[in-house]
Order: structure tokens, then C-alpha cells, then sequence
């Protein structure tokens, strides 16, 4: 008996495991959690993640690099902000990065990156991303993760509806959110219904990424909150949310809100593009800075612009159509087809979808309810494509799939909710935390996206995380879209503000990274190629220091006959030419920033002795074994003296 009721009990128990074993099997082949949801994130030592995400960040004022599925940050990159990691913004060859018709700005909100494309593909070439407060936009290299150009876009504030890219890269927009007087001049804030100005700028990227600003188009007033490019058919369209229709000056969430319906802009850019190559255009007067890194003199430089072409809409007829949508609109995303723009009414409860095939008819038609400073108004049904009903509370942006699929963010009621294209029905919903703001899937601003995953980028934090006093770090929540139903996988922290972000696959760009800067291709002015050039000059009161690094020493490393009132630059060359062996250098008061620095790479300092003594410089980057031994002396001696200049290369 004993023997009998085992072998029973052997039998139920394989019965209980083969089929946890089917329900396992079942929910992997749904896509649905697995037994164990950390093996979906898990990235083992020594492997890579499989994405790349690019989150903004935010007030920040750069933007950062994490691995999905890992969640694990790879990279901060400077942009806009100093950055005292390596020493952007504060060496001689980056502070023109960050020069402005306002001066220089050692800060910026970056909000909006996405990647340049090819035939509406993610390619891997570059990021782009908007600056807000002092209107810029930015490229940065997907080869050296560095920022190469910023421009800076005139007659603009609040560089919000930015910056999206045409499927080719033909352009980059850089709409403005605050309507100004356009050009500026002293106003009356009252009078603005009708006088301030929306303009939209369209930056020309060519073959090698080089920006230009090729025509602003004088809209009404209004504010222009996001974009997005046409695909497919609708390539050679771009589409802006409106909101403030109103053009309200005052408690704006309150007087910016009483319309129904505010617009989507639908600018035919391909048309306004033959117009200014035709001639068409005024040429106004404008003062904006344009930065370019270059990669072989590792340096930047910065050129004063003077003159920008304005296109004033009614003079280019089939240029900008206005399209009513509910209500406050914030998102504007157009699905990988082409067909569907979608504008998600923030103070609606539906999601609006306009059709580009019904928009074209319409146009054709005349079908108009008005217009808006002469700009048509299309009819509001006669676009209709659909409406997804009581979606949320709260709609800000949507991302797609590859399978047909629409997710959009609901930040009121803090959630991202799964629809059809084309049926408009709700499939599933899952919870964020908490107040979702926009979401991302690899390649959802394309007409390629990727059906695995989808990023959340929640705004407020709460529970999430240990408590690190009144703030804490934003949060991501990184989802399973592969099934049926979307499955919440992992939270992560995220620094500063993320906004907005793109993700793509990483073989679409970890093989073209550049390893490290070759000598025989450093045309820097003030580089040192070798040891045996190492020199320290006097110029008057400025002293140049030509210094070389590596493993582990500095030559000079010690240095006499500076005095007291002069400035010394420090040119400092990385000899190595390993993979991730930057070498740091730093100098006791000075008052900017260390200097990370690459193999093979030249960069400066500049340091203002205040104090007679001996003062030493160091490494700051932990390099070899013998890491505490990288340093050298400088000797200052009283002003006037009369010692002169000597160093050691032993």
C-alpha cells in the first residue's frame, strides 16, 4: 500500500508540474510575464544590452544613455550644461559650445531627442535634441557619443515642438511654444492677440550632418506645443499641436482653455522648399550662433549668423492647413504608415485620430469651416479617420508597434493604454508610477518600430525608490509589449527630467563607435605628438604648457618660473592609443574644471596662480597601478621675480 500510494503521489506531482509546465510555455509564447521577471531584464557580466535608449535630460541640459533591457545607465552626454566630468563647457576647446546671441550659457532644457533616419529607418548616424528656454537644437555623433554642432534658432522662445526629424533627414524642425513678437520689439503684452508671432524653423541637414537654418514660416500666434514628420505617403508634410488658440496672455490654464478645439498644423514643407528655392522668401535681419565641433583640430568655433529667409504661409498657397482637434492637444505623432495623425487633447478623454488621405481630399474639396489669420481650416469630420473613447485622463503621446499597434500615455490617471489602428478599440491597459508623461518603443517614430519593448517616463516618483530626502530621481518603467497584454518588467531611476526619448537596436550603432582619436590624425593647434616636443613658453603674462600624458606620468612634470598675475595654459595631449584609457588633469585653484581627456586627444586649460608656493597637478582618472603616482609641481614665485622658466621631462 505504502509503495502503491507513492508512486500515486509521484504521478499527481509530475501531473501538477507538467502542466505549470504548459502554462509557463503558454504565457512565454503570449509574451506574458514569465516565472521569474528578472530574467527578462537580466543582462549577464560581459554582455550587452540589445538597445540604446536616449533619454533627455530634461533641466539638466543633457542627455543620457541607458541598455535595455538592463536599465543600466552607459552614458551622460554634455549638451547645453557644463560639465565638470570631463571638463565640456569648461576646456578652451568646448566653451564655444555653448555661446548664444545672449553670450555664454553654461546651462540649457534639453526635452526632445530623436535619430536621424534613411528612408524613414533609424540609421545610427546622429541624435538631435531641442534646447527650450534659450532656443537651440543639437547633433550629437552616434560614433563619439559627443555633441558635434549646436545651433541656435532666432526669432523663437520656448523651443518646444522640437526636434523632429523627415524621414531622410532632410530637416529638423524647432517650433516655438511661446508666441512673440516676431521680430522682437518693444510691445505692449496686452496687445498680443494678433501681433505675436509662432514661428517654425526648418534646419537643413546635409550628407555629413551640417545644420542650417533654410526658412522660418510666420505662423499665428499660438503656442506650438509638439511635431512630428509625415512618412510614406504623407513624406514632405509635418504636423504641429496647437494649443492657447486663444492667444491668452493671462491665468493661462484657465483663459488658454476655452476653445473645444484647438489645431493641428499640417505644413507641406516640400512645397514651401520649392518656393524658397524658386526665390520666394524675405530675408530679415536676425542674430544667432552656430557651433561646430571639429573633429580634427578638436576644437569648436563659433560663427555670428546675421540673416534669416521668412516665408509668411498665405503667400504659398497649399502650404499650412489648420485641423480642429480636442482639446489643448500636447502629442502629435503620425503611425509608421503615414496614414494616421494622432493629437492627444490633454483635456480631452479621447484620442483623436486625422486621416492624411481624407486631410488631401478635404484640401481638394475646400471643404473649410474658415480660417485662421487666412490659413484654411479644414473641416473637422471631413479628416476624421476615427476616436478612441475614454482612453484616460489626460492623453499626451503615443508610440506604435510593429504589429498595428498604438500605446499612449495617459499622465491624470497614470497610465499607457494599448488601441488598434483602425478599429480605435482599447486592447489593454496597464498602470505607470506615477504621472506618465511620454513613452518610447525602439524605433516608434518610424516606419520601422520594434514590437518588444516600451519605456515610460513617469514624473513622479514617490514610493519607487529609497527615500533620498524632498527629491528624488524621476522614474522609467521598461514594459513587455511582445504579447497580447503589456507586462510592467522593471523601474529605473532616470537623471533630471526625461521628456522624451528614442530607443534603437544596438547593432545599428555599437560597431561604428570610435574606440579612440588617432594621433596621426590630431591636427589640434596646440597638440603635442610626443615627449620630445614638450615645452613650456612665456608670452608676456600668459605661460603655454605643451604637455603630454600616460601611463603613468606627466612631461613636464614640474615646472619653475611661473609667476604670480599670469595665466597659464595648459595643452594636454593623451599619448595613449588604448580603448578606454582616458587620463584627467587638474590643478590645485583652479577656478573651472578638471580635463578629461581621450587617447589621442589634445585639450585645454587655463589656471591664474593667486599664491606664492608649490602646487601640485594630478591625474584624476584612475588609469594604472601606479595611478597615485601621475602628478607634477608648478612653482609660483612673487610677481616680479626674476626666475626663469625651466622643467623636467625625468
Amino acid at each position: 500500500m505504502k509503495k502503491l500510494n507513492s508512486i500515486l503521489a509521484v504521478a499527481i506531482f509530475s501531473l501538477i508540474m507538467v502542466s505549470c509546465g504548459n502554462n509557463n510555455e503558454s504565457k512565454r509564447s503570449g509574451g506574458a510575464m514569465s516565472s521569474n521577471v528578472a530574467e527578462k531584464v537580466y543582462v549577464a557580466p560581459g554582455e550587452h544590452d540589445e538597445y540604446y535608449a536616449f533619454l533627455s535630460g530634461g533641466y539638466s541640459g543633457n542627455l543620457t544613455v541607458y541598455g535595455l533591457p538592463s536599465g543600466r545607465m552607459l552614458k551622460e552626454i554634455p549638451v547645453f550644461s557644463q560639465f565638470p566630468t570631463n571638463g565640456y563647457g569648461y576646456s578652451e576647446e568646448t566653451t564655444p559650445m555653448l555661446e548664444t546671441s545672449f553670450g555664454f550659457i553654461p546651462w540649457g532644457d534639453a526635452h526632445h531627442p530623436d535619430i536621424s533616419q534613411t528612408n524613414g529607418e533609424l540609421d545610427g548616424r546622429w541624435v538631435f535634441i531641442n534646447e527650450n528656454n534659450t532656443p537651440r537644437i543639437a547633433r550629437i555623433s552616434l560614433e563619439y557619443f559627443e555633441t558635434e554642432e549646436i545651433i541656435e534658432i532666432p526669432h523663437s522662445a520656448g523651443n518646444h515642438s522640437s526636434s523632429f526629424v523627415t524621414e531622410n533627414t532632410e530637416y529638423v524642425v524647432a517650433g516655438t511654444r511661446f508666441s512673440v513678437p516676431y521680430p522682437q520689439e518693444d510691445i505692449a503684452i496686452d496687445q498680443m492677440k494678433g501681433n505675436f508671432k509662432g514661428p517654425l524653423t526648418f534646419i537643413a541637414v546635409d550628407e555629413n550632418g551640417g545644420m542650417s537654418i533654410d526658412f522660418q514660416l510666420k505662423m499665428p500666434g499660438f503656442n506650438y506645443d509638439l511635431s512630428h514628420p509625415g512618412r510614406g505617403d504623407s513624406h514632405g508634410w509635418f504636423f504641429f499641436t496647437t494649443y492657447n488658440t486663444e492667444e491668452a496672455h493671462t491665468l493661462q490654464e484657465v483663459n488658454a482653455s476655452q476653445n473645444d478645439k484647438d489645431f493641428i498644423a499640417a505644413v507641406n514643407w516640400k512645397k514651401i522648399q520649392e518656393y524658397v528655392r524658386n526665390g520666394g522668401g524675405e530675408e530679415i535681419d536676425a542674430n544667432y550662433a552656430h557651433n561646430v565641433f571639429n573633429h580634427s583640430t578638436q576644437t569648436a568655433t563659433t560663427t555670428m549668423m546675421n540673416k534669416v529667409l521668412t516665408v509668411d504661409p498665405r503667400d504659398v498657397e497649399g502650404a499650412v492647413f489648420f485641423m480642429p482637434t480636442p482639446k489643448s492637444p500636447h502629442g502629435c505623432d503620425v503611425d509608421p504608415s503615414g496614414e494616421y495623425i494622432i493629437g492627444n487633447g490633454k483635456l480631452s478623454t479621447d484620442l483623436t485620430i486625422h486621416s492624411f488621405s481624407k486631410m488631401l481630399k478635404a484640401i481638394e474639396n475646400k471643404d473649410f469651416d474658415g480660417d485662421a489669420y487666412g490659413i484654411p481650416v479644414l473641416n473637422f469630420d471631413a479628416t476624421l479617420a476615427g476616436v478612441v473613447k475614454d482612453g484616460g485622463l489626460g492623453p499626451l503621446h503615443t508610440e506604435f508597434d510593429d504589429k498595428g499597434n498604438a500605446y499612449t500615455t495617459f499622465f491624470i490617471s497614470s497610465e499607457v493604454v494599448k488601441w488598434k489602428l483602425g478599429t480605435w478599440e482599447v486592447l489593454d491597459r496597464q498602470p505607470s508610477f506615477y504621472s506618465v508623461g511620454h513613452n518610447m518603443i525602439p524605433g516608434g517614430n518610424s516606419r520601422k518600430p520594434d514590437g518588444k519593448y516600451m519605456v515610460s517616463l513617469n514624473k513622479i516618483t514617490k514610493d519607487r525608490y529609497l527615500p533620498t530626502g524632498p527629491e528624488l530621481e524621476h522614474s522609467a518603467q521598461l514594459y513587455d509589449i511582445s504579447g497580447e497584454k503589456m507586462e510592467l518588467l522593471l523601474d529605473f531611476p532616470t537623471h533630471g527630467e526625461p521628456h522624451y526619448a528614442a530607443g534603437i537596436h544596438a547593432d545599428k550603432i555599437k560597431a561604428n563607435s570610435k574606440k579612440i582619436y588617432r594621433l596621426d590624425e590630431n591636427k589640434h593647434e596646440h597638440a603635442t605628438l610626443n615627449e620630445s616636443e614638450t615645452r613650456v613658453e612665456r608670452n608676456g603674462n600668459e605661460v603655454h604648457v605643451y604637455m603630454t600624458m600616460v601611463r603613468s606620468h606627466f612631461a613636464p612634470d614640474n615646472i619653475e618660473g611661473i609667476k604670480v598675475g599670469d595665466k597659464v595654459y595648459f595643452h594636454v595631449t593623451n599619448l595613449e592609443q588604448d580603448f578606454d584609457v582616458p587620463h584627467g588633469f587638474a590643478m590645485i585653484g583652479a577656478n573651472n574644471s578638471e580635463l578629461l581627456i581621450m587617447p589621442g586627444q589634445t585639450k585645454t586649460t587655463t589656471w591664474e596662480p593667486t599664491k606664492v608656493g608649490v602646487w601640485p597637478f594630478y591625474c584624476t582618472d584612475f588609469c594604472s597601478a601606479l595611478h597615485q603616482e601621475m602628478q607634477g609641481y608648478i612653482r609660483v614665485s612673487p610677481k616680479g621675480s626674476s626666475q626663469e622658466l625651466k622643467w623636467s621631462l625625468d
